[in-house]
């Protein structure tokens, strides 16, 4: 990997931007899946900010299908079926989504659109702009795009032109996903207007992309198109600046021909991989101890953390798409907030916070017959306002995950550990591990976990100064005193840890910007 690495820092810049343009000392971004550009500005003032939240992935700001077909109406997918690149959708109007933009980059969040730009949407109809569409036709007159634009029939070796086998990759990259036609971005015109849509969103303010379905385009189309969009908006941004793109891949390490690495030379990639791995360790399913995670990375078959996003739970794999597994998720809320917990303390990628919305499940044959459900929304597929509760959490079928307390104050864990080292580790031999952050006689922050079935009861080296910190953990660091538990750190680094396997969060964090003294 290290020589992957060497080869891909000598590319020139425009080929790949693997920063994600946060303001410094920040270091984590959060999904905010489905929420109005209304709620995201308002979130961005009175909550991300403050908090240390680096960055937002919104949901595609494109027209896209408008789908209301028997009994499923309005689901969350219809939002990844482009009708044209007009910024009309569910979340929201133009204006409301440069007003977005312009309120978080003037706070320091800043925004990574979800960009669909493999395929466009099946069926027929009017699209949330009003423009016509008919994929039979392959006409979308929003863009405007039709069969010349897509990719040629003949390049698909399937008899029904769409993807029936994951171990072909042309197939994969050339045939058509779900029954929508592939744009053919190797084509001059459908690249210059993909790049369009690109070069509008930067130039409003945008700081990079998701690129949705990357496994299914050419890594050589997606690194000629990403080389050519305008550096990024000098409003917010320094002269020069590059867009940060990252790619979803959904490779899970099961032998299919198309691999993460293939598009590590244009952008970061979504590590599908660290979710699954990192859950089977909290719920020690295979074997795995938490013991075993103290070199979690390129030696667990995972991408080098330069090149990689890592995450626990995305909109797909919480909804048992997105390569399988037993993925944690809200519903799992004691080992969810464990898991997240380790993913922000531990020094690998650049970490995602899911927040996501209820749906009632219903479960059959293994399968959850209702995870097309869409977000909170009224009769017509409005999608409901974020209604914030007294205690900071969120209204109706809202998880709001970034909001709980135990999510929020390890992102300001993330940020004073910045890029600091592991150090300090400490493991019993199975489930109940601690490390700290930074080097050798400055450590900045410590985080204990007990994932056993008994207690911890520990005298630990943790390399931080003499004084009282506040865990972050059970509670705040508020007006200079902790509203949880507090931990004293003795003039030789060592603190005394007690963590009960009854404690509703089994897991102790303090850093030096939590001193009480």
């Amino acid at each position: 990997m290290w020589s992957l690495v060497a080869t891909f820092l000598v590319l020139p810049a425009v080929f790949g931007q693997y920063e994600p343009n946060v303001w410094n000392g920040r270091s984590v971004y959060v999904h905010l899946f489905e929420w109005k550009w209304t709620d995201i500005a308002a979130e961005c003032e009175r909550f991300l900010a403050p908090k240390g939240f680096g960055g937002i992935q919104v949901s595609p700001p494109n027209e896209h299908r408008i789908i209301y077909e028997n009994t499923v109406k309005y689901p969350w997918y219809q939002r990844y079926q482009p009708v044209s690149y007009k910024l009309n959708s569910r979340s929201g109007t133009e204006a409301q989504f440069i007003d977005m933009v312009r309120r978080c980059n003037n706070v320091g969040v800043r925004i990574y659109v979800d960009a669909v730009i493999n395929h466009m949407a099946a069926s027929s109809g009017v699209g949330t702009s009003g423009s016509s569409y008919n994929s039979r036709t392959e006409q979308y007159s929003g863009v405007p795009f039709g069969p010349p634009d897509m990719t040629t029939r003949s390049e698909c070796p399937t008899a029904s032109g769409d993807i029936g086998n994951y171990n072909n990759a042309a197939e994969v990259r050339n045939c058509r996903l779900l029954g929508m036609p592939d744009l053919g971005i190797g084509k001059e015109y459908t690249r210059n207007m993909i790049l369009g849509y690109m070069n509008r969103l930067v130039e409003i303010g945008v700081a990079g992309f998701r690129v949705d379905a990357s496994k299914h385009m050419w890594p050589h189309h997606l690194r000629d198109l990403f080389s050519r969009v305008r550096n990024l908006n000098t409003t917010w941004f320094p002269q020069g600046g590059r867009p940060f793109f990252f790619h979803e891949v959904i490779d899970m390490g099961y032998g299919e021909p198309i691999k993460a690495e293939h598009y590590i030379d244009s952008g970061r990639v979504t590590e599908f991989k660290y979710g699954l791995k990192l859950s089977e360790g909290v719920l020690k399913k295979n074997g795995q101890l938490l013991k075993y995670f103290k070199d979690f990375g390129t030696n667990w078959g995972l991408l080098n953390g330069m090149f990689a996003v890592a995450f626990i739970d995305n909109h797909d794999n919480q909804r048992g798409h997105g390569g399988g597994g037993e993925i944690l998720t809200f519903r799992k809320s004691r080992e969810y907030k464990i898991a997240n917990a380790f993913m922000l303390a531990y020094p690998y990628g650049f970490p995602q916070i899911m927040s996501s919305y209820n749906w009632q499940q219903n479960i059959q044959g293994g399968q959850d017959k209702n995870d097309w459900i869409g977000p909170p929304s009224d009769p017509n597929g409005n999608t409901a306002s974020i209604v914030i509760n007294p205690d900071g959490t969120c209204a109706d079928r809202w998880r709001c995950e970034h909001r709980w307390r135990q999510i929020t104050n390890m992102v300001a864990f993330r940020n004073v550990a910045g890029v600091g080292d592991l150090v300090h580790w400490w493991d019993n031999g199975a489930n109940q591990v601690a490390w700290g952050r930074g080097r050798v006689g400055a450590t900045t922050a410590f985080i204990v976990i007990n994932n056993d079935g008994y207690g911890l009861n520990q005298w630990l080296q943790t390399g931080l100064p003499a004084g009282s910190y506040c865990d972050v953990i059970s509670g705040n660091f508020e007006n200079g005193n902790c509203s949880g538990k507090t931990v004293t750190v003795m003039a030789d680094g060592k603190a005394n840890f007690i963590i009960s396997n009854q404690d509703y969060d089994p897991f102790i964090a303090i850093h030096i910007n939590a001193k009480r003294s």
